[in-house]
């Protein structure tokens, strides 16, 4: 998903488009508040980000983001001095691209972003991850969750069940939608939403009988998100 933060409607609604047009969902704010409020409820895979918003400005919005982890941002401006586009470079953006704009250049951009992001992650994505108390491995293709007394319980997964646990573990607290979990997830099938809902209801189960209850949460009307600390 790509966050577009974007105070002229036209604009927000073309760049839209043209995203979707390319398999890419956008979701549009409208100023920097109303931004940082939908990153962290959606934790979008890319933000495409004006400087001259209202209120809050976008480099104001880019430090908050900053501050919370290193989703890519593309900065979007009418301004064509070099001094912001450096400030904007040194606050941390991936890339900078000026108005006015070709707007099928705007998604190739996005595109080679997430394409730099993936491959950069590329080994960290390798490495065991711990949320809470379960310990995933995609090397060995393992889940454990350790008990009260710490000792480690094997969860037997389907391999459908163990990538829907390691994505989610991936980004804790994030909400994955169902179209990204089935892509992810399930990429070899033409599995419907509901299937990915019968999926995750097993991995519940198996995660409360392991002692893990309610760490999966259903977002009503986005998707599922993984909560540690339940």
């Amino acid at each position: 998903m790509a966050l577009i933060v974007e105070d002229e409607p036209h604009i927000a609604s073309i760049l839209t488009a043209y995203l979707e047009r390319d398999g890419l969902r956008a979701q549009i704010a409208q100023d920097g508040t109303q931004a940082l409020q939908l990153f962290r409820q959606l934790r979008p895979d890319i933000v495409l980000l004006d400087i001259s918003l209202p209120g809050m400005d976008g480099l104001d919005v880019l430090r908050s983001i900053r501050d919370e982890g290193q989703t890519p941002v593309i900065m979007v401006s009418a301004m064509v001095d070099d001094v912001d586009k450096l400030l904007a470079l040194r606050l941390g953006a991936d890339d900078y691209v000026s108005k006015p704009f070709n707007p099928p250049e705007v998604v190739a951009r996005i595109r080679a972003v997430l394409r730099r992001t993936q491959v950069q992650n590329g080994k960290a994505q390798d490495a065991p991850i711990r949320v809470g108390q379960i310990e995933i491995d995609p090397q060995a293709h393992s889940a454990i969750v350790y008990d009260t007394a710490g000792h480690p319980v094997l969860l037997s997964l389907t391999l459908t069940e163990f990538r829907l646990l390691a994505c989610l573990a991936s980004q804790p607290r994030r909400c994955f939608s169902r179209t990204h979990l089935i892509d992810n997830c399930l990429p070899e099938s033409d599995a419907l939403e509901r299937v990915i809902d019968s999926h995750l209801s097993k991995l519940r189960r198996k995660l409360q009988l392991a002692g893990q209850e309610g760490m999966i949460e259903t977002v009503r009307g986005i998707g599922y998100r993984l909560w540690p600390g339940n």
